[in-house]
Parts: C-alpha cells; structure tokens; sequence
C-alpha cells in the first residue's frame, strides 16, 4: 500500500527495487529507525514483530494515532478546510489531544509546500501554504494505513536509543536525512541541522553494532565518496533516481543514491559489478 504522508527524501522511489533485495521470510523482527513517511514499511509484507522509531515525536504520535483512533482522526480531518487562510489559522495551534495533533499533522502535510516537514528555533512548524488542489482527506487509505500498523511497535527517539530491540536474524532498514550533497540539490543545508557528519559517523558504528550481532542492514544514502568512505562495512550499489524536492538550486533531473547492505542477492551482485 502506500504511504498516508507526503515526505521530503522519502523512498517511494526504491519500492520498485525493494522485493530484489528482500524476502522478509528470511529473517526475524524487522526494524525501520528514520521512519518518516514508511515507504518501506508499507510496501512489505510483514509476518513478524516489527518496530518503527522516528525522531520526530509528532510524526510518531501521528502513526500511533492513525493505528489506535483512526475514525477520529479521519472526524477531525472532515472539519478541516483546504484553503490559504485555514491553513495559517490552524498552522501554529498547539492542541493537547493527542487525536487532533495527529489529524492536524496529517492536514499540514498534505497541504503544505512539497510535504517538507521544518520547525523554526522554538519547534514551531513554519513550512508555508502550498496550493495543493488534491483532496487532503484519505479516509480509505488512513483505514489501510491503521490495518497495517496494528501490533506495531511505534517509539519516538534517535536510533542508538533501540540497538537493544535488535536481535540476531532481524532486519534493518535505514534511511537517514543525508548530510552530504549529491549534484548539488540545494536541501542539504536544511539537512545538516537534522543530521550532522558526526551522526553519520555515529550510525557507521550503530551498522557495526547490527553487523556483530548477526543482523542484516540496509542503508540509504548520498552518493559521495566521502558517504562510501564513512559506511566502510559492505560496498555500495548505486541506484538512480528523480529527485523531487523543489528549491532555489533544485535539480528536478536525475541522480544517483547508495545503498549499503550485507545482504547478498542477484540483484545486488549484479549491480555492485557496475
């Protein structure tokens, strides 16, 4: 199925790749760590436990929410009008039910400039009015979206908060904002204050962690030389893609991504003989 939410650097693009590289019946708990918009998470069809994380605590209330309350989100989202002068009227309201938080997060997103989620100084969400005419209300979808997170497990923290969730046998998926920039899309500015070098140099040794234990990782990143050489662990395949995301120095042509794993399939010998 897909996503409920629009997400700036999300991985819709690699869905069509994904059943090359994985058969969940080959391992055990699968683990998403930089959860998003759960591209990835959708797209599978999970058997075992799974558990997503995020940072982003009001992303993963909006998850919860959605598994535990849809009808009252989706009620919410029904009072809700898509219109220039709502939007900034509803944009800085701090709601303390957990419910309205989640429809509200949900409106935003869906009506906001390119689905960029971006917080001023104080944590307060400043992304502007987008002119989207599409309907922002996916009650069908939000109703799938809740099916399939049943019995997940949903915690907001950053990822060397659940190497402890990790077992031998599972699988982990990555997807961290990219700190390094790859021909030169213009995001990466923003990114940097989500994800610096040291994170990145942080999640290598987490990788290190998975890999010990006897767990398999998959990683997404820029294609850079410095990115190869920070995730030493297994040589990387290089994927190509559109790039989305709009900007002053947007480049809305093609361009390259890595990926990292210790899984071994044709797909990825394949490629990694390019």
């Amino acid at each position: 199925m897909k996503p409920f939410l629009r997400w700036a650097g999300g991985k819709n693009w690699l869905v069509k790749h994904i059943d090359s590289i994985v058969d969940l019946n080959h391992f055990n708990s699968y683990h998403e760590l930089f959860l998003g918009g759960g591209s990835i998470f959708f797209h599978l069809n999970h058997t075992n436990q799974v558990f997503l994380s995020d940072l982003n605590g009001a992303l993963i209330n909006t998850y919860t929410q959605v598994r535990d309350n849809v009808e009252d989100v989706i009620n919410y989202l029904y009072t809700y009008t898509n219109s220039e002068e709502f939007y900034y009227q509803i944009r800085p309201i701090q709601f303390d039910d957990p419910t309205e938080q989640a429809a509200q997060f949900i409106y935003l997103n869906q009506t906001s400039f390119n689905g960029i989620y971006r917080v001023n100084l104080n944590g307060i969400y400043n992304v502007p009015y987008g002119r989207r005419t599409k309907d922002f209300i996916q009650a069908d979808l939000l109703r799938e979206a809740s099916i399939k997170l049943q019995g997940v497990n949903l915690e907001a923290g950053p990822f060397y908060d659940f190497s402890n969730n990790i077992q031998e046998g599972d699988l982990v998926f990555l997807d961290p904002p990219y700190t390094i920039t790859h021909n030169n899309n213009g995001f990466i500015k923003y990114n940097e204050h989500l994800f610096s070098e040291e994170d990145q140099r942080g999640l290598s040794k987490f990788i290190q962690q998975i890999i010990e234990v006897g767990a398999y990782y998959i990683l997404t990143n820029a294609a850079h030389h410095d990115i190869q050489t920070i995730f030493h662990h297994n040589p990387p395949i290089t994927l190509s893609r559109a790039s989305l995301i709009g900007g002053k120095q947007a480049n809305r042509g093609k361009y390259d991504e890595f990926l990292f794993t210790n899984i071994e399939t044709e797909f990825i010998t394949e490629n990694r003989s390019k």
